[in-house]
């Protein structure tokens, strides 16, 4: 089955309890590549492989930071903002 929706071009503007778990997933991920890059990079002499694996880590530190940045919003008020479907189908 194919799925025709276009990509949300935005991230929504509250987080859902699934999107929480999602996103705590996403973040561990990304922690523990920059750890292990930056314990590898650590342990080797080659300064190329070193700079190669501190790049690696970095970019994954990057991404952790960008997802951080999606969550600095007032969940709270975006959801009190947001249309209440489920409350209007029982009206």
């Amino acid at each position: 089955m194919q799925n025709n929706q276009p990509p949300i071009p935005n991230p929504p503007r509250a987080i859902t309890t699934k999107d929480v778990l999602y996103i705590k997933d996403a973040l561990s991920w990304e922690l523990l590549a920059f750890k292990k890059f930056h314990f590898m990079a650590n342990q080797l002499q080659n300064p190329q492989l070193k700079e190669a694996l501190n790049k690696a880590g970095q970019m994954h530190q990057n991404h952790y930071q960008r997802i951080l940045t999606h969550l600095q919003v007032d969940n709270n008020t975006a959801l009190a903002n947001l249309p209440n479907t489920q409350q209007q189908q029982q009206q």
